[in-house]
């Protein structure tokens, strides 16, 4: 692949939000978005995060619940929640441990996307949600901290794509 068709690709991934409740993902896709995940770098190659597949309607309902009752949650034939491990990484690093597992979730969240996205999935990265109810309705120990849901399945690509804001909007060389 050279780099027009990386940046055709990722300019071609949408977050989608609508869900076609008859469309599953199937297991050996929810394992290759998995096998994805596990390349991703980390901290220390201490791969600082854990993931709970979430498939079952009624914890998806609950997801849902506790993510401010954001109906793509419940409706994605799949949700993956992506935790940062601390205990995983500040048994290396210490206190600066807390920032590298969580940088090295959304590395693994990022490329479970890109994966979605390479598979022909739709995928909705969420960050809106309630850690202590997540955590209590996947019985999640006090040393993870949920990061992102990530909502999978085959969906509605909105009509039009979201606006981003000019790269020089962003960029600094050598000073801000």
């Amino acid at each position: 692949m050279d780099f027009s068709e990386f940046l055709s690709f990722l300019e071609g991934r949408q977050t989608v939000r609508e869900y076609d409740p008859d469309q599953e993902v199937a297991e050996d896709e929810v394992e290759s978005i998995l096998k994805a995940a596990s390349s991703a770098p980390s901290a220390g190659n201490r791969e600082s995060w854990d993931v709970v597949v979430v498939e079952a309607e009624d914890q998806r309902e609950a997801l849902a619940e506790v993510a401010y009752d954001q109906a793509h949650i419940r409706n994605a034939p799949v949700v993956f929640v992506v935790s940062a491990n601390y205990i995983r990484s500040m048994s290396r690093y210490g206190e600066r441990g807390i920032l590298y597992a969580l940088e090295d979730a959304t590395i693994a969240c990022t490329y479970m996307m890109l994966a979605a996205h390479a598979l022909r999935l739709h995928a909705c990265w969420t960050g809106a949600f309630e850690d202590d109810g997540v955590r209590e309705v996947l019985g999640l120990p006090p040393h993870l901290r949920p990061v992102a849901l990530l909502a999978v399945g085959r969906g509605e690509v909105p009509a039009a794509r979201t606006e981003r804001m000019p790269i020089g909007e962003h960029v600094h060389r050598e000073t801000w």
